[in-house]
């Protein structure tokens, strides 16, 4: 079976067009060789893929004659991609939404009320009653 029409039935991509293209940009590895998307693929093949900047890290257990349900995807797949590659994509998410690029326009509101709370917090008993 085709590399791309694999990680379609396994439900790792929503069309086998988007497979086919991140393939070509090479965040697809079978074996830790990077692939072209008619590359075949068999049992026991180790597969990369980085998808929403993790990198999944399958193991083919068989082949599936079509596209499966996503209660049977484990009958074809072994996932042995390492939590860690999950908590730094926690922590990646969580510094985004506290993150603005310099010069990007002035302060929202809630940005503004944030930097009250927190200019509010850190001064003196003393000059709080001036």
């Amino acid at each position: 079976m085709r590399v791309d029409k694999f990680l379609w039935c396994v439900r790792y991509f929503k069309t086998r067009t988007i497979a086919t293209t991140a393939i070509k940009k090479g965040h697809v590895k079978v074996n830790g060789d990077p692939v072209k998307p008619s590359r075949d693929v068999y049992a026991t093949d180790k597969i990369q893929v980085r998808k929403d900047q993790i990198n999944y890290t399958l193991t083919i257990n068989d082949l599936p004659p079509n596209r499966v349900g996503a209660k049977l995807v484990d009958l074809y797949r072994t996932d042995t991609t390492p939590k860690e590659a999950f908590a730094a994509n926690e922590l990646l998410k969580y510094s985004k939404d506290y993150y603005r690029k310099k010069g990007t326009g002035r302060p929202t509101k809630k940005d503004r009320r944030d930097i009250d709370d927190y200019k509010d917090e850190n001064e003196p008993d003393n000059q709080k009653n001036l």
